[in-house]
C-alpha cells in the first residue's frame, strides 16, 4: 500500500496582537507567524484495515479521535468515500503544548498527506478551509509562507521576512492556551496600528517582537521571563515568548553565535533547547 512521509514544521509568533473577545467565545487577533525547522516527523500509509489509526506515544498526545490529525484524515476519508484504512505514525520532536502550534502542523501535514494519497486533488484554498474548521492555526501551515494572520488566525496574507537563527527554549511546561485566554485583560487602541508586510533584517524583525499573552503567562511561570532575559544577555538581538507559551525563542542574524548560545543554555540547565533556522 501507498506511504508517505513529511516533515511537520513548527512555528513562532514575531507578533501576537488580542484586539477583542467575539461573540462566539474565540478572539480576533493579529499575528506575524514564521515557521522554523524544527520538525515533527509524519509517516501516512494507506491500508487494507479500514478506519484511521494514530500511532505516536508521546505523554499529553492521544492516539485515537482525540489526536487533531486523526481528525483531519477522518474527515478527508469519509470525503472520499473509500472504504480504505490509514496508518499515521507521528514522532514528535516539537514540544507539547509548548505555542509552538505542532498539533496544528501534524494536523495540516496530514491533511496536504491524504489528499495525495487518496488522490482527492483538493487545492491548498480547500485543504484550508478544510483545516479551519480542525484548528485555528492550521491553514496556516498549509499556506507555508511567513504570513500576517488575522480574525482566529484564518485570514492570511504573505508577508516577507529576512532569514534569521533562533534558539528555541522551552522550561519543560505545558500551557493550556484556554486557561491563557480566560485570564487575559484586554486593553483598547490596538486597532489603529498597521504592521509593516517587509522586514528585510533581523533589527527590523525584533523592532516588532509583541506577544500580548506573555502578562499572562508569566505571571503564572516567572522562569519565562527569566528565559528571555537570559537570551538577551548572552547576545539574541531580541527575544519573545512564542503564542501562549512556555517556549521562548532569542532572535540571532548567524547561525555560529545561534549555536553557540544553544549549546551553552542545554549545558546549563535541563530546559529542551535548540538552535533552529527559519523557513
Amino acid at each position: 500500500m501507498k506511504t508517505i512521509e513529511c516533515k511537520a514544521p513548527a512555528k513562532v509568533n514575531y507578533r501576537l496582537d488580542v484586539l477583542r473577545r467575539r461573540p462566539d467565545g474565540y478572539h480576533d487577533l493579529r499575528m506575524i507567524m514564521q515557521r522554523i525547522d524544527l520538525c515533527d516527523d509524519i509517516r501516512i500509509s494507506l491500508s487494507e484495515n479500514p478506519g484511521v489509526r494514530v500511532a505516536c506515544g508521546k505523554e499529553g498526545v492521544p492516539d485515537g479521535p482525540g489526536n487533531i490529525a486523526w481528525r483531519a484524515a477522518d474527515a478527508l476519508l469519509k470525503l472520499s468515500g473509500r472504504c480504505t484504512g490509514i496508518d499515521i505514525s507521528i514522532v514528535k520532536n516539537i514540544p507539547v503544548a509548548a505555542g509552538l502550534g505542532g498539533g496544528s502542523s501534524d494536523c495540516a501535514s496530514v491533511l496536504m498527506g491524504v489528499n495525495e494519497l487518496l488522490e482527492l486533488h483538493l487545492t491548498d484554498e480547500q485543504l484550508m478551509e478544510a483545516g479551519s474548521k480542525l484548528g485555528a492555526d492550521v491553514p496556516f501551515f498549509i499556506f507555508k509562507k511567513t504570513a500576517l494572520a488575522e480574525g482566529i488566525g484564518d485570514k492570511l496574507a504573505a508577508v516577507e521576512a529576512a532569514p534569521a537563527w533562533l534558539v528555541i527554549v522551552n522550561p519543560n511546561l505545558a500551557v493550556s492556551t484556554a486557561w491563557v485566554y480566560q485570564n487575559l485583560q484586554l486593553t483598547a487602541g490596538k486597532d489603529e496600528y498597521i504592521i509593516p508586510r517587509f522586514y528585510g533584517s533581523v533589527a527590523d524583525i525584533c523592532a516588532i517582537l509583541a506577544n500580548d499573552l506573555e502578562k499572562v503567562t508569566i505571571g503564572k511561570f516567572p522562569v519565562i521571563d527569566q528565559i528571555k532575559q537570559k537570551l538577551l544577555q548572552v547576545g539574541a538581538a531580541g527575544s519573545l515568548m512564542s503564542g501562549s507559551g512556555s517556549t521562548v525563542f532569542g532572535v540571532f542574524a548567524e547561525e555560529a553565535n545561534a549555536r553557540k548560545v544553544a549549546e551553552k543554555l542545554s549545558l546549563e540547565s535541563d530546559w529542551f533547547v535548540a538552535a533552529v533556522k527559519t523557513l
